[in-house]
């Protein structure tokens, strides 16, 4: 006897009342089952996308300021190397002062940092990247006990 034959002829012997219950057990299993595959994930879904669509908006916002500074630094005239490596000398005396030093090999600059504060260092990496055009190639930094950074910078500046 093959197990549908079995299924159905079990099923024919089962009294009303156990019909009932098992039907009622049935239809308990399927409307779990409805929910959890389909109801709950999209209601979870639901949930949420007030939340990621003020987080997709803030991106969005922030993707076309990082847009806007893009084309203003193509917009700007061309620059020599001496006139960078110029500029980024005057942001390392003006910005970081006695805590970092340079060293220049042709178009890169090493930067070596003693204890500098992180906003000193975030301000001068936005004036380099601005007005001397330099680009971070290189970072070895460590957290210095002072709370400043340690650790060597190296910057490509614009080809000679």
């Amino acid at each position: 006897m093959k197990m549908p034959e079995r299924m159905s002829q079990s099923w024919r012997g089962l009294a009303p009342r156990e019909k009932l219950l098992a039907s009622g057990a049935a239809v308990v299993v399927l409307v779990a089952l409805v929910w959890w595959v389909l109801i709950g994930p999209a209601l979870a879904v639901l949930r949420t996308s007030e939340s990621q669509h003020r987080e997709l908006d803030a991106q969005l916002a922030h993707m076309r300021a990082l847009q806007q500074q893009a084309r203003a630094l193509q917009g700007q005239p061309k620059q020599g190397h001496d006139e960078s490596l110029h500029a980024l000398e005057d942001a390392v005396r003006q910005r970081l002062g006695t805590t970092a030093r340079t060293t220049v090999a042709g178009d890169r600059v090493t930067l070596t940092l003693a204890g500098t504060p992180p906003d000193a260092l975030a301000t001068w990496l936005a004036e380099a990247r601005t007005n001397a055009r330099a680009l971070p190639a290189e970072a070895r930094l460590t957290r210095a006990a002072s709370g400043g950074w340690d650790g060597t910078l190296v910057l490509t500046l614009p080809a000679r």
